[in-house]
């Protein structure tokens, strides 16, 4: 395990396979061990979908140069994926941004002028209606 920037946490479940000795190692350097919930099944679930598509989206496809440039993207990404990433729940919604307005002009359909915004060098596009 390498080293930790302070006050770092450390998400995990309540599985008897984490020892306390296992807590100590964590402690020793310098991250803070949080518990999961109880009778929360959902929260590691969603936890784990974000790690998946961050690796899959950004991490796979991305050369990290230090500690400073890893958290760059992470925080260019943790915004991408909360403020434009479509995603399949409520209507293709981002999270963070409201629901877009039905289009009910069917000349609004076929005059759409889209414009790419290339977000991390180009790993990252974001769409958007050019009004």
């Amino acid at each position: 395990m390498g080293p930790a920037s302070p006050g770092a946490v450390h998400d995990r479940d309540r599985d008897g396979k984490y020892p306390k000795q296992f807590h100590a190692v964590l402690k020793d350097a310098g991250i803070e061990v949080v518990l999961s919930g109880v009778r929360r099944p959902r929260m590691n679930s969603i936890i784990e979908r974000w790690v998946q598509n961050c690796r899959r989206e950004l991490l796979d496809r991305t050369l990290i140069w230090n500690q400073r440039h890893l958290l760059h993207a992470l925080r260019e990404f943790e915004d991408f994926y909360n403020g434009h990433r479509p995603h399949q729940g409520i209507a293709n919604a981002a999270p963070l941004r409201p629901l877009p307005g039905p289009i009910t002009d069917p000349q609004q359909i076929t005059c759409l002028h889209i414009r790419r915004r290339e977000r991390l060098g180009g790993i990252l596009h974001e769409y958007a209606n050019a009004a």
